[in-house]
């Protein structure tokens, strides 16, 4: 079986998990607290020297990392990933812009806020994240005020990528109400079988 080494309350290693069951793939999870230093630790850090979660251990010992890499894996041969060719490139696009241009912005500034409790003291930092963060959603709006779903080739593993800190953009002081395509969307996804919301802090 499938182990997966994730802290629940983070959107990447939600994706996972989602991906996972949306795929039928029986998987054991097993907690990690990252602000606790649990990716720290030697044993964390034999199976993966960089230190992050999530990760995921296959049947043959095999150790996956980085979530996006892991989406692709876990989807091949689904509806959540299309074939080789344009469009899953198109998914791809969506996949790298999620991990470079908005989970730093977004996930960062709800850690910040809501489990470090330094909003005071990371004053600078959230700043730069709320105006990479309205960037990101901003992008995102452009697309989702057309269209129901990140890519022509309907819900696929872009849209898990996007979603998993999307939903909880509120945590991190970003008002979906400004974007009502994204908002919109995020209630579109949620209400996808077999989609089960990110824990609210």
């Amino acid at each position: 079986m499938i182990t997966v080494h994730g802290f629940t309350m983070s959107g990447n290693c939600w994706k996972i998990a989602t991906i996972l069951r949306l795929t039928g793939q029986p998987f054991r999870w097993v907690e990690v607290d990252s602000n606790a230093g649990g990716t720290r630790t030697p044993a964390f850090l034999a199976l993966n020297p960089n230190g992050k979660i999530p990760i995921a251990v296959l049947d043959d010992g095999a150790v996956l990392t980085e979530s996006g890499a892991m989406l692709c894996h876990f989807a091949e041969g689904t509806p959540w990933l299309p074939p080789p060719g344009l469009a899953r490139t198109r998914v791809l696009e969506w996949l790298f812009f999620e991990q470079y241009s908005h989970e730093p912005a977004i996930a960062v500034a709800r850690n910040i806020i809501t489990y470090l409790k330094q909003a005071d003291q990371q004053a600078a930092r959230l700043e730069q994240c709320r105006i990479a963060g309205e960037r990101a959603l901003g992008v995102m709006e452009r697309r989702l005020a057309g269209h129901d779903w990140l890519t022509d080739s309907g819900p696929t593993i872009a849209d898990i990528a996007l979603i998993a800190y999307t939903q909880a953009a509120d945590e991190g002081g970003f008002e979906l109400a400004r974007w009502p395509g994204v908002r919109a969307w995020v209630a579109r996804v949620l209400a996808l079988p077999g989609i089960e919301k990110l824990p609210a802090a």
